[in-house]
C-alpha cells in the first residue's frame, strides 16, 4: 500500500484521509444523526459521493445543509426512509444507481435499542427490534450487493454492537439482533467475496452521542458508573466510529473481509468481579 493514501489527522478534521474514498458512492442508513452522521462527515471530508437514508426527513435536510456548509461542491442526497421497509429500501437503491451509476460503500448503521426485563418485553416489541436491527440490515445489504456484484466490487459496514458480542441483562431483543448482524456479516462475506466484495461489521460500544446525553440528563443513564466499567475510563465518540469505518471502507483494509471489528474501550475484555 502507498503511504501517500493517507494523511495525519488535523484538529479541524479528526480523520486520516484514503485517496481512494474520493468520488465513492456511499450510502448511510440513520445518516441523519449521531453515529450515522458522524460517519458523513467523515466520507464527506474524503471526497464520497452521499445518499443519506433515514426516517426522519427534518433531520435529514439539517445533516444535507450542514454537510453542503462545510463541503460546498460536495453531492449529496437524501432519501426518507424506513430499513425496514423493503419495497421502499429496494426504490432508494434504485435512485442511488440511477442517479450515479452505482453503489460502491454501504454503512449500514440504522437501528434501535431496547432495554427492558425478559418477562416484561412484549412480542411486538420482540419483532420491532428484529426488524429494524435484522431485517434492514439485511434488506439493504441485498440491495447494495445486487449493485456491487454487477461491479465486481463493493463494501459494506453493519452495524453491530458489543452487546453482540458479549451479553447483558435486559437486552435480550438487542444482543439477539446484534448478535445476528454478526453472523450475518460473516455468512455475506464467505458468499459475496468470490465477487469481489468485502463484508464487515463495527461492534461499538458506548458512544457519547446526544441520545446518551439526553438519558443522562433525565436520570436513565450513570455516566459514571458506565466510565468506571470501561478500562479507557471514558465513552466513545462518534467521531472515532466514523474513523474506524473509513478505515475498513478504504483499500487500507482490503484484505479484512467478515470481521467484526469491536471499538468498546476495552468493555467486552474486562471480567473482573
Amino acid at each position: 500500500m502507498s503511504n501517500q493514501n493517507t494523511v495525519a489527522q488535523t484538529e479541524s478534521a479528526p480523520w486520516a484521509r484514503y485517496a481512494d474514498l474520493k468520488d465513492k458512492v456511499v450510502v448511510i442508513t440513520g445518516g441523519a444523526s449521531g453515529i450515522g452522521f458522524s460517519m458523513a462527515q467523515a466520507f464527506a471530508y474524503n471526497g464520497a459521493k452521499l445518499a443519506l437514508v433515514d426516517i426522519d426527513a427534518n433531520a435529514l435536510a439539517k445533516a444535507r445543509d450542514t454537510l453542503l456548509g462545510e463541503y460546498p461542491q460536495m453531492a449529496v442526497a437524501v432519501y426518507t426512509c424506513a430499513v425496514n421497509d423493503q419495497a421502499g429500501v429496494q426504490n432508494v437503491f434504485a435512485q442511488v444507481q440511477n442517479s450515479w451509476g452505482r453503489v460502491d460503500v454501504l454503512l449500514n448503521n440504522a437501528g434501535i435499542s431496547m432495554n427492558t426485563p425478559t418477562l416484561e418485553l412484549s412480542g411486538d416489541d420482540w419483532r420491532r427490534a428484529m426488524d429494524i436491527n435484522v431485517n434492514g440490515v439485511f434488506y439493504c445489504a441485498q440491495e447494495a450487493a445486487r449493485c456491487m456484484v454487477e461491479q465486481k466490487q463493493g463494501v459494506i459496514l453493519n452495524m453491530s454492537s458489543m452487546y453482540g458480542v458479549v451479553a447483558a441483562p435486559q437486552r435480550a431483543a438487542y444482543c439477539a439482533s446484534k448478535a445476528a448482524v454478526a453472523m450475518l456479516t460473516k455468512v455475506l462475506a464467505n458468499e459475496w467475496g468470490e465477487h469481489g466484495l468485502r463484508v464487515n461489521a463495527i461492534a461499538p460500544g458506548y458512544v457519547r452521542t446526544a441520545l446518551v446525553d439526553d438519558l443522562v440528563a433525565r436520570g436513565r443513564m450513570d455516566l459514571d458508573a458506565l466510565t468506571a466499567r470501561t478500562p479507557s475510563r471514558r465513552l466513545g465518540t462518534p467521531e472515532e466510529i466514523a474513523a474506524l469505518a473509513i478505515f475498513m471502507a478504504s483499500e487500507q483494509a482490503a484484505f479484512m473481509n467478515g470481521h467484526v471489528a469491536v471499538a468498546d474501550g476495552g468493555w467486552s475484555a474486562y471480567s473482573y468481579i
